[in-house]
């Protein structure tokens, strides 16, 4: 199983982007996916959480901006993102509990980098 990132850019503030992450490999389901981040010096940081079934949730500092949506037939989470701030710059990664022949996994995908300057 992967999870591939993509999407990333630099774009001024106030600007929008679309991060995407497929799901790919031999799989029974995908639990709840979802999307982090981590800006230099820093930890990793809950971004947004979507289950199989469409609940969300997010961060409060992404709250309004950011949307978070899958499409359970492509095996694809994403990550829309609207007024761009450059306290938003980091790798973005994505996560998914993953069940394939065994108990549930937690898969990361690679990382994609967002900049975004003032």
């Amino acid at each position: 199983v992967q999870l591939q990132a993509s999407g990333g850019g630099l774009v001024q503030a106030g600007g929008s982007l679309r991060l995407s992450c497929a799901a790919s490999g031999s799989m029974f389901s995908i639990n709840t996916m979802g999307w982090y981040r981590q800006a230099p010096g820093r930890q990793r940081d809950l971004v947004a959480t979507i289950t199989s079934g469409g609940t969300t949730s997010y961060a409060d500092s992404v709250k309004g901006r950011f949307t978070v949506s899958r499409d359970n037939a492509k095996n694809t989470l994403y990550l829309q993102m609207h007024s761009l701030k450059p306290e938003d710059t980091a790798v973005y990664y994505c996560n998914a509990g993953i069940r394939t022949w065994g108990p549930t996994v937690n898969y990361w995908g690679q990382g994609t980098q967002v900049t975004v300057s003032s």
